[in-house]
């Protein structure tokens, strides 16, 4: 069975913040880290993986991210901070 990852990168704690969907993270987060995705990410430094969710449904996982873009910021950090009060950076956990 295939997962969907939805995700929120940052680039400092209450830095920018960039959401996505893939059924890589790993993968993608390096992308994005290495600077390989033209664009949001790469313009703000966005690399830290500081928030993420599992979706065995694509169309849950599109859903769920289209409804996270359509949030202010201040709903976006709760989210994150509820899980990751730090704002530590999981990518090394996802490898």
């Amino acid at each position: 069975m295939k997962n969907y990852y939805v995700y929120l990168l940052a680039s400092a704690k209450r830095g920018t913040l960039y959401c996505g969907v893939t059924s890589d993270l790993p993968a993608r987060v390096w992308q994005h880290r290495e600077k390989l995705v033209a664009g949001f990410s790469e313009k703000y430094g966005v690399s830290l993986l500081v928030w993420y969710e599992v979706h065995e449904d694509v169309h849950a996982a599109l859903a769920r991210e289209k409804q996270i873009k359509k949030w202010n910021r201040v709903w976006k950090i709760e989210l994150i901070e509820k899980e990751n009060s730090e704002w530590r950076d999981s990518y090394p956990e996802v490898c």
